[in-house]
């Protein structure tokens, strides 16, 4: 029984990962942490296009890890948690010791 818990317990935390596991969510994320943004924000930001935002967008608010509000025409995305952002900190710091590492990964890139 232990074990079915912990696979479980593994599995959503894969799936957590998975929303920061992609260059495009990673830049979406990264322009929420200062404030909330809409799409057309979100778009010039980040460089990607109306339909790859939203629909990156969509996977981050049914992932939980962005919230949608409404505004008129608009709707407004911010952060769920500021332990997302905190994440994003996290990793940042992480980062800059281990860049080379990181960067030398052949494993990563199959």
């Amino acid at each position: 029984m232990l074990l079915t818990a912990n696979k479980t317990d593994l599995a959503i935390k894969g799936k957590l990962f998975r929303g920061f596991g992609d260059a495009s969510r990673l830049s979406i994320l990264d322009a929420l942490r200062d404030k909330p943004l809409t799409v057309g924000e979100i778009v010039e930001v980040t460089g990607l296009s109306q339909s790859n935002a939203s629909n990156h967008l969509g996977c981050l608010r049914d992932c939980g890890l962005v919230v949608a509000e409404q505004n008129g025409r608009f709707v407004t995305y911010q952060l769920s948690d500021d332990r997302v952002g905190d994440i994003l900190a996290l990793a940042e710091s992480l980062l800059a010791d281990v860049a080379r590492g990181v960067y030398e990964c052949t494993r990563y890139n199959q």
